[in-house]
């Protein structure tokens, strides 16, 4: 556990940045822009069953990049199950341990159980799922096994310093990412609207949804809930952004940072976890007389402008100075305005490296290279020529092509993202 005995005038220590992949390209580039740690799920017992996640063989390939690059490696069990899902439960967790992961994410006490009894070298850390809002909560649960507890996302910074000061485990935070319109991630409405039971990772996100009013004896008469042409989406929260609250968060004594977003693309898992992990070095460099009062510390203006361009709904802190309001909803449509886009991944390094487009892309178009720390560099493409040597004016996604700049692309890593500024067009 990271344990900060004292914070006046200490440094405290920088907790682990861990990571969502939903597949192994995310996982990589989680890795390349800095994570510390990747929580992913396999085909079986885990939430978020439409991320694509990792059969066997691609487990134990991300594993493997994982350690050898220092990365920790979680994998989620976190379905609340019925009984019929706990055949074959004993034998996937017998095959991760012999994977190697370093620690499994659970919600459901029964399977709790099964992993204590059956993988007892496994550590456990208890997923949001399972709703720790107190230090009683928190107490239980690291008695009958957990070494970590995700707290619930309701949860305010001071509500957190608490349960830090009573108990002894390691706390993990979501600090970023989609936030459940219902109880810390549980939730019926998926369920009740499409058959698909969010708490089996199964979510068709009912929450993002468009809604109009009907009136009983008006059948067919669609009213807005709000004056807007195109309904109103009256579940759907903001993103989740504490960005501003990391030096708070920090000097709780919180051991782990978490960010949402296993179906996100690995523009957002790249963009925020870049970022993240640039405001967390540079707390790392303060000097230990600026931790006296934490909540003076401002991460750099840059973190906060970058983290805006890799949204998706706008941002709020939630719960962590004071309870939400409606300001905290994006009524108006599923998505907030997107101001940049992804090009292209490097895939080949050198003078005119190779790279695999994202988004059609053309001759004359000024693109920006996302470096593993804050700085961004613009470059215009010249040309780009695929691997027969042939010049090519327009590339579509999936077309790998060799892609000449000015100036030369000369600091481009394998896996760095290519982004643009989307253009804003009047309507």
């Amino acid at each position: 556990m990271n344990k900060n005995e004292s914070l006046k005038g200490v440094i405290p220590i920088i907790p682990e940045l861990l990571a969502p992949a939903g597949n192994y390209e995310k996982l990589v580039t989680a890795v390349h822009y800095g994570a510390d740690a990747i929580y992913l799920g396999g085909k079986m017992f885990s939430l978020r069953a439409k991320a694509g996640n990792f059969n066997d063989e691609e487990m134990r390939r991300g594993i493997k990049y994982g350690h050898a690059r220092g990365v920790k490696i979680y994998v989620t069990v976190n379905i609340l199950a019925h009984n019929n899902d706990l055949a074959g439960l004993k034998e996937y967790l017998l095959k991760l341990q012999d994977m190697r992961v370093d620690g499994l994410i659970i919600s459901d006490p029964g399977i709790l159980m099964i992993a204590h009894k059956t993988v007892p070298g496994l550590p456990v850390h208890l997923s949001t799922q399972a709703n720790v809002t107190n230090y009683s909560s928190a107490d239980f649960w690291l008695k009958h096994g957990a070494i970590r507890l995700n707290l619930a996302r309701e949860l305010s910074l001071k509500e957190i310093q608490q349960i830090r000061e009573k108990v002894q485990g390691e706390l993990e935070v979501f600090v970023h990412g989609a936030i459940c319109i219902s109880y810390s991630g549980r939730c019926m409405l998926s369920n009740y609207m499409n058959g698909r039971d969010a708490n089996q990772g199964n979510c068709a996100h009912p929450c993002r949804y468009s809604y109009k009013l009907v009136e009983e004896k008006r059948p067919g008469e669609y009213f807005p809930i709000e004056e807007d042409e195109r309904g109103t989406y009256i579940f759907n929260s903001k993103d989740l952004c504490l960005l501003e609250s990391l030096p708070q968060l920090v000097a709780a004594g919180v051991d782990s940072l978490k960010i949402e977003g296993r179906m996100k693309s690995i523009f957002y898992v790249g963009g925020v976890t870049r970022i993240y992990r640039a405001a967390l070095d540079y707390l790392r460099e303060l000097p230990a007389h600026m931790w006296i009062e934490p909540k003076s510390i401002r991460i750099p203006q840059v973190c906060i402008d970058e983290i805006l361009r890799t949204g998706t709904r706008g941002t709020t802190e939630n719960f962590i100075k004071e309870r939400p309001g409606s300001g905290e909803m994006i009524y108006s449509s599923s998505r907030a305005v997107q101001t940049y886009e992804p090009v292209a991944v490097i895939r080949e390094i050198g003078a005119i490296p190779l790279v695999e487009i994202r988004n059609t892309v053309r001759v004359r178009t000024v693109i920006e290279y996302m470096s593993r720390g804050v700085d961004v560099s613009e470059f215009k493409i010249v040309a780009m020529t695929d691997k027969e040597g042939r010049r090519v004016e327009k590339a579509n996604p999936g077309n790998q092509l060799f892609l000449q700049t000015e100036p030369h692309l000369a600091l481009g890593e394998v896996n760095g993202i290519l982004r643009r500024k989307k253009e804003v067009r009047n309507v």
